[in-house]
C-alpha cells in the first residue's frame, strides 16, 4: 500500500441504514505504511471490556467529521484498543483537523488480518496478532481492531468481520 492509504472501504451495500456491509476483499494480510497519518482520538467507557457509551461517542465523532468535511469514505478505518478493562481508545482516520475533537497521528508499518466471529473471541485475536508481529521479529506493542459493523448490523448481515492491525 502507498503511504497513509488503507484498503478501499466499500460502502456501496447498506441495507440496514446504519453500517454498510463490510467487504473483506483486499483487507487480509495487508501492509500499511503510516507517516503522520491523521486521526481523531476519542475514548469510551467500558465495564470489564464491554463498551458502555460507544454508540454516542461514535455518533458525536462522525457528526463532527462530517461537519468538517474530514471523512474519506474510501479510506475509512477506526482503530480501537482497550486501554484498561474500564476504557477504550478509538482512532478515526480523517483527512484534516476536526473542530471539537482531539487530533493525533500514527507513524509506522502495520499488518492486517481479517477475523470473523463474535466479540468474545477478541482475546484470541489479540494473541494471534501478537504472534504475527513476533513472526516478523517485531515485539508487538498496541494491537488495534477495526470493528467493521455495529452488533445489530453484524447480526443483520450474518457476519461479524473484525480487522486486526499490529505493528509489523
Amino acid at each position: 500500500m502507498k503511504t497513509n492509504e488503507t484498503p478501499r472501504y466499500d460502502a456501496s451495500v447498506n441495507t440496514t441504514g446504519c453500517c454498510p456491509k463490510f467487504n473483506p476483499e483486499g483487507w487480509d494480510s495487508q501492509e500499511l505504511h503510516f507517516k503522520d497519518k491523521r486521526f481523531v482520538k476519542a475514548t469510551t467507557h467500558s465495564v470489564m471490556h464491554i463498551p458502555m457509551n460507544m454508540g454516542s461517542v461514535f455518533a458525536r465523532v462522525n457528526k463532527h467529521m462530517d461537519d468538517a468535511g474530514a471523512s474519506d469514505e474510501d479510506q475509512f478505518i477506526v482503530l480501537s484498543r482497550d486501554i484498561s478493562p474500564w476504557s477504550s481508545e478509538h482512532l478515526f482516520a480523517v483527512s484534516k483537523p476536526v473542530p471539537g475533537e482531539k487530533i493525533t497521528t500514527l507513524t509506522g508499518d502495520l499488518i492486517t488480518k481479517v477475523f470473523e466471529g463474535p466479540f468474545s473471541q477478541a482475546r484470541t485475536w489479540d494473541e494471534e496478532m501478537r504472534q504475527i508481529a513476533r513472526a516478523r521479529n517485531t515485539e508487538p506493542s498496541d494491537v488495534y481492531f477495526f470493528y467493521t459493523t455495529c452488533p445489530k448490523c453484524a447480526k443483520a448481515y450474518g457476519k461479524n468481520y473484525v480487522v486486526g492491525v499490529v505493528a509489523a
